[in-house]
Parts: structure tokens; C-alpha cells; sequence
């Protein structure tokens, strides 16, 4: 069997006490390199599992990152590990320029500055957006936001990426342009999205969440057109 990168085991999320779990009892593998579509509608879930990886959501059962199990004493070893998109880039880009929000985890790791922003510019020219680097955040569209965002996910050499609906409000060359990128990296990813045909050009493997719950069968955007009604 692959080695896990991710392992989820009976995991439940309580968001709110006086409502039905956001997770429940949810059990999930993903393998070294592979690229796995979590896939759903809204308020299905996905964005919960995410955030629960990352320890920024309180959960019971099991969750481990390659091999450190997700607690309160371990969350700086896990999110070493993780590259994180949000939905959002304007969540995650938090400084004037790009190559400085890019370089920015590696200078929390005490990576020496010349040495962080090249890592920062390499990452960025694997992407093809070496020319953003020196540009205002705040003059990038919305897809040079995401490829800058995705940078400073990447530039640390995570062993996952979860990324949460990473094609939202892209048009569809943007789309199939971030779908190529993805389809080429080398980590384990987790991809939150509703989004069937950009999951279906990066992912081979699909799990869908239901009301917090993974249905079982619905390992293919077929699948999931299927259980949706839409399958016609």
C-alpha cells in the first residue's frame, strides 16, 4: 500500500451544539502523490475537513499528517507539512508585494532572507508567474492572486496540499490553466470543490461528502453526476 500522507478515522466535527455534525464519522486515506477530488455541495462538509486537518477546527477521532497526529501540541509539525490554499487569496496574502507574501512561511522558519526570496522566485517561475513577483498585490486579477497564493503554499515543500475550491471565480482559460499546474505537481493534494471538470482534469480519484458524511460509491465525477440527478 502507498504510504499515507493523510489519514482521517472516524471523524467528527460539532460546529454548532445544537445542530447535526458538519463531520461524521468520517474515515479517509490519501496516499503519497495522489490527487484525490473531495467533492460535494455546499454545506457539505468539505471546507470543515479541511480546516480539522489543519487543527483550526476542533475535532474527535483520528487525523494524522504524514505520520503526526493532528493535536493541539503538534500543530506547528503539521502545518509544516501542508501547503493551504483558501478559498479566498485574499485570505492568505497578507503583504504589499508578491515575492514577499510568497517567502513569507519560509522567514517564520528562520530561512535566511536571500534565501527564502530565491526559493520564493523559483517557486513562482514553476508556476509561470516569476513576472508577478515584484508586483502590488493589490494590481494582480483574481487568477494572478490564486498562482501567487499557490506559491507561498507550495514554497515551503509540503508533503499535501489541500486546496478549497481552488477554480472558484476563475474564467474558464484561468481554470484550465491552474488544472495543468496541478496536474503536474508531484505532492499529495485533497481538492475541495463542487467543480466536476476541473476536478475531473486533476484528479483521478474522487470522494463525495454528503451531510457530512462520505457516500460510498461516488469515486468518479460519473458518480457523482448520478447521485446529483444529473446523469441525463
Amino acid at each position: 500500500m502507498t504510504p499515507a500522507v493523510l489519514k482521517l478515522r472516524c471523524v467528527t466535527v460539532q460546529r454548532d451544539p445544537d445542530q447535526a455534525p458538519a463531520l461524521s464519522e468520517v474515515s479517509l486515506f490519501v496516499g503519497r502523490g495522489e490527487r484525490v477530488a473531495l467533492v460535494g455541495c455546499n454545506g457539505s462538509g468539505k471546507t470543515t475537513l479541511l480546516l480539522a486537518v489543519v487543527g483550526l477546527l476542533e475535532h474527535q477521532g483520528e487525523i494524522e499528517v504524514s505520520g503526526t497526529p493532528v493535536r493541539s501540541r503538534t500543530l506547528e509539525e503539521v502545518r509544516r507539512k501542508v501547503g493551504f490554499l483558501f478559498n479566498l487569496p485574499e485570505d492568505q496574502l497578507l503583504f504589499p508585494r508578491v515575492i514577499d507574501d510568497v517567502a513569507f512561511s519560509l522567514d517564520r522558519l528562520g530561512v535566511p532572507p536571500p534565501v527564502g526570496r530565491k526559493s520564493a522566485l523559483d517557486t513562482l517561475g514553476k508556476l509561470g508567474a516569476s513576472h508577478l513577483a515584484d508586483r502590488p498585490v493589490h494590481h494582480l486579477s483574481h487568477g494572478q492572486k490564486q498562482l501567487a497564493a499557490l506559491a507561498g503554499a507550495l514554497v515551503g515543500s509540503p508533503a499535501l496540499l489541500l486546496l478549497d475550491e481552488p477554480s472558484s471565480g476563475l474564467d474558464p482559460p484561468g481554470r484550465r490553466h491552474l488544472a495543468d499546474l496541478l496536474s503536474r505537481r508531484e505532492e499529495a493534494m485533497l481538492v475541495a470543490t463542487h467543480d466536476l471538470d476541473f476536478a475531473s482534469r486533476v484528479c483521478p480519484r474522487f470522494v463525495m461528502l454528503e451531510q457530512g458524511r462520505i457516500i460510498e460509491g461516488a469515486n468518479s465525477a460519473t458518480d457523482v453526476l448520478e447521485r446529483w440527478g444529473m446523469d441525463k
